[in-house]
């Protein structure tokens, strides 16, 4: 069987099982948990972490990609333990988000791509934990030069070593058509390309338009409809199961971007944002599912959006 690299080490990918595809245990900045430990509950986040996962796992969960890169602090010691004692496999990232350091900015992508290939070949941070994807990310306004940059140095680490991409965008300003342009005109191959916070947006033409590219498309913040303009949950729901009318069931994966804790976000608006969503990584499984059931999916849709796809996506399968 194909395998791929978890925080744990090599794994099978048919026992990835029903995977949530884009996620985090924490979310801060680089560097932070080092210089000002204080700063960061790392050890509360740790408890919280494995708790939160082993009753996720109770109810079927067994795979979380976790894409926090090292601008959003990640902890890779931390992702080790929680994967270790909630039994939840962890697959990590590679790449760079949104908070690009400066010194990349003037850099040349073919001075980037080395760093990403290290994290994927060698290990992150001296560990020996490798990276299994490469995380990219565009937002408001689309592609900035410094954003440029990053998405070709994840093209040629990408085709170096053969792992994926995954990309945070603002879909309602179409950023991933941006996104396929430039992985195009790097030659990559756009079957390891996931356009992630696609229900973002109800633009069904947008997401096909996409989809007939070849990517894979990532409905993957939930429950949403927290940011003026954007859709609720069952909006986002909807527009899944219009993807999967119109034959794309296969080519779609949901998640919910959920953190255990969101340290860059305050502490009024993080004990908000758990009585909005107190199913945490639990929300797909006890509402999104059985809602798409209910309009009309059948149980094969959704043993492929959860447990097919994710696997398919990562063996490079067509």
């Amino acid at each position: 069987m194909p395998t791929i690299n978890s925080v744990l080490g090599l794994i099978d990918t048919a026992d990835m099982g029903f995977t949530l595809s884009h996620e985090h245990v924490i979310v801060s900045s680089a560097g932070i948990q080092y210089v000002y430990p204080e700063f960061i509950d790392r050890e509360g986040t740790i408890e919280r972490a494995i708790a939160q996962l082993s009753a996720a796992r109770a109810e079927g969960l067994r795979t979380i990609i976790d894409v926090t890169t090292i601008d959003l602090g990640r902890d890779i010691r931390m992702l080790e333990q929680v994967s270790r004692e909630s039994g939840v496999n962890i697959i990590c990232a590679t790449g760079t988000w949104r908070d690009i350091p400066r010194v990349f900015w003037t850099a040349s992508p073919d001075v980037i791509a080395p760093l990403y290939i290290r994290e994927i070949e060698e290990g992150i941070e001296g560990t020996g934990i490798k990276a299994a994807i490469i995380k990219v990310a565009n937002d408001v306004g689309g592609v900035t030069p410094e954003g440029e940059i990053i998405l070709r140095a994840a093209a040629r680490a990408h085709k170096a070593t053969g792992v994926p991409i995954s990309t945070h965008t603002w879909a309602p300003e179409r950023v991933g058509e941006q996104q396929v342009r430039i992985f195009e005109d790097e030659g990559v191959d756009l079957n390891r390309v996931y356009v992630g916070h696609s229900n973002d947006t109800t633009d069904t033409d947008y997401l096909v338009g996409l989809l007939e590219k070849g990517v894979w498309i990532g409905l993957d913040r939930y429950p949403g409809g927290r940011t003026p303009g954007t859709p609720d949950w069952e909006g986002r729901t909807q527009t899944a199961m219009r993807l999967i009318e119109a034959g794309f069931g296969h080519r779609i994966m949901l998640g919910h971007d959920w953190s255990v804790t969101l340290s860059i976000a305050s502490r009024e608006m993080q004990a908000d944002r758990r009585r909005y969503n107190p199913d945490g990584y639990l929300f797909i499984t006890r509402k999104v599912l059985p809602r798409l059931l209910e309009l009309g999916a059948t149980q094969d849709d959704v043993d492929n959006i959860m447990v097919n796809n994710p696997r398919r996506f990562f063996e490079g399968a067509p």
